[in-house]
């Protein structure tokens, strides 16, 4: 496989975590599709879903938190409002 000159991950993970994700990949490709990973190719799946699917997640958790906050903040104004003296 040619490699392109890759983008950065959004989010990295620590060595352990990795690891952890890692083994997660191998276990589920050996239980679901009988393929036996090792660590090397393990590490590109990883590194496949950090580049290209984990930004995915990463926006929606964003968008969801400023719809999560707008809300909270409607709110606390209405608070606000409510204890305005005339």
């Amino acid at each position: 496989m040619s490699r392109l000159k890759a983008k950065p991950p959004i989010m990295t993970l620590n060595s352990e975590q990795e690891r952890q994700a890692c083994e997660v990949i191998k276990r589920f490709m050996a239980e679901r599709f009988a393929l036996e990973l090792g660590s090397f190719e393990a590490a590109e799946v990883l590194e496949l879903f950090a580049r290209e699917v984990a930004p995915h997640y990463y926006n929606r958790a964003i968008f969801d938190v400023q719809t999560h906050l707008k809300d909270r903040f409607e709110s606390i104004e209405s608070d606000l409002w409510s204890l305005e003296k005339s």
